[in-house]
């Protein structure tokens, strides 16, 4: 049974693709004597033509990568795009270094592991780039023996 022309007529009533048009196949008879837009609109109004229910694309799989981000993981080599300094900008690393490297001093002075003197020269060293980590810092202080012995 040839009903093409009204699979076109159906799909232009209901404003979407030919292919997402379907019939009550117990009821073709009634959709081949419709011919006009006016009768295909009567027969979607009584369910014989309907849109077929359009199957969306799971999920499924994008959830669980999503909760294993969450977690952390899937992050390495093969995952990233773009340089190594937009996901950490270099200001954001040496943010990270010096405030690392100036609570230490602090911590050293307060304790009084370092005098003043030392701490001042330290904490220009630092600002000026000379430290690599606050692991740098304490082999500096060893190798030079800064580091006050305690009584």
């Amino acid at each position: 049974m040839q009903l093409d022309m009204q699979k076109r007529l159906a799909a232009q009533v209901l404003k979407i693709s030919k292919k997402k048009v379907s019939f009550d196949t117990s009821r073709l008879d009634d959709i081949k004597e419709a011919i006009t837009k006016a009768d295909i609109r009567g027969l979607i109004g009584e369910g014989t033509i309907f849109i077929r229910p359009h199957s969306e694309q799971s999920r499924g799989r994008a959830r669980l990568q999503a909760a294993q981000k969450n977690k952390g993981r899937q992050q390495g080599v093969g995952s990233r795009k773009g340089k190594k300094t937009a996901r950490t900008p270099a200001k954001r690393k040496w943010m990270n270094a010096i405030r690392l490297q100036r609570s230490f001093l602090n911590l050293l002075r307060e304790n009084e592991i370092i005098t003043n003197e030392t701490y001042k020269s330290l904490y220009m060293k630092a600002k000026g780039g000379f430290f690599r980590s606050k692991r740098h810092i304490k082999i500096y202080i060893e190798e030079r023996g800064l580091a006050r012995v305690t009584k």
